[in-house]
């Protein structure tokens, strides 16, 4: 399976694409009118795409008991196909486990038609890094891959820069989203790539949810076989994307425009915005207790708008951090100009009326 050129082209140019959460009810268990919704207010943000069954998704969704891995995937591609898009949408499917577990779920995915798969490194900490590349090629042979470099404290591992080097370099790998939030780990990431055979065929995400706007603006050049090589971030697919998607539209909007056409006025608002954006994430993915109040606060966020209905997660001992709903409140007053309720509260009108 490969992407065909419109996705190709869209992916290329970057865009948004925000990571699904999971919306449940007092029982924890899954709700299905909100999921739905939730899979809509993405789609009318404007973003580009959206992944789904990944970290923001939650992990337990793959729980025998739980058993909701191809629901989630099923409802959100019907939900696209509904809103009848005239655009590009890219649906990233969220891919993990060993490699038997990783083909089934790429099949699974391709099968429901999702585009890309997000294939995480996560929980594989005793497996060299020729197996996990082994891994990755077979997931390739199956469905376009988008790497993921998930940081450590949330599961993660560190890669060599020779790993990355490899990673490239293999087929219908299509992107790499890097989530090391480890300014020397992005760096061998992207010097990977430029000096991989195929730097051009493969776009570059962050998912440094702390430094989101910086990584968008920087450009990385390195001197391969004597000639310079420019490569960037042209998009991004984020948890913090999860809340506030319509700004975070507008935000790369503005990110491209200033690419064209390049103002030091224009480069400091949105150096500053950054800052801002960065402190709203601390709010929200609660790195002052390493990071266990995450997903609690992306869905309190979401729920303060109206998204979701609690903020229940299926593991019950997930919750927020003891004064991580003051850090929330305060952020939510402090920006108001990032936050989109005015644009929530109009969908959430126009939903009442289907």
């Amino acid at each position: 399976m490969k992407l065909n050129n419109e996705l190709y082209q869209h992916l290329q140019l970057g865009t948004v694409i925000p990571a699904h959460p999971l919306a449940l009810n007092a029982d924890r268990n899954i709700d299905e009118k909100m999921q739905r919704q939730l899979t809509r207010y993405y789609i009318e943000s404007g973003a580009g795409g959206m992944a789904v069954a990944v970290h923001s998704t939650q992990f337990e969704i793959r729980d025998p008991e739980v058993n909701l891995f191809t629901t989630v995937l099923s409802w959100a591609v019907e939900e696209v196909a509904k809103a009848n898009l005239q655009r590009p949408f890219l649906k990233i499917a969220g891919i993990c486990g060993p490699t038997a577990q990783a083909l089934s779920e790429a099949k699974i995915a391709a099968s429901l038609g999702y585009d890309m798969g997000l294939l995480s490194m996560g929980g594989l900490q005793t497996w060299t890094e020729a197996q996990i590349l082994d891994r990755v090629r077979e997931v390739a042979k199956v469905i376009p891959v988008f790497g993921f470099y998930l940081q450590p404290s949330v599961g993660g591992r560190i890669f060599s820069y020779n790993f990355w080097l490899q990673f490239a370099e293999i087929e219908n790998v299509m992107a790499i989203k890097c989530a090391s939030f480890n300014r020397y780990q992005t760096l061998d990431v992207v010097r990977a790539v430029c000096n991989s055979s195929r730097r051009d065929e493969i776009a570059l995400y962050t998912g440094n949810d702390d430094n989101i706007v910086a990584d968008l603006l920087t450009p990385y050049r390195f001197t391969v076989d004597g000639k310079q090589v420019e490569k960037g971030f042209v998009g991004g697919l984020l948890g913090h994307w999860a809340v506030w998607t319509q700004k975070a539209v507008t935000l790369m909007e503005e990110i491209k425009a200033y690419r064209k056409k390049p103002t030091a006025s224009q480069f400091d608002n949105l150096m500053s915005r950054g800052v801002e954006i960065t402190d709203v994430n601390a709010a929200l993915f609660d790195p002052a207790n390493h990071f266990h109040g995450c997903i609690p606060g992306i869905h309190e966020m979401l729920r303060k708008q109206g998204l979701l209905n609690g903020i229940w997660c299926l593991n019950p001992n997930e919750q927020l951090s003891v004064g991580q709903l003051e850090e929330i409140e305060r952020v939510h007053q402090d920006y108001p100009h990032l936050n989109d309720d005015a644009f929530v509260a109009d969908f959430l009108a126009k939903q009442g009326g289907l």
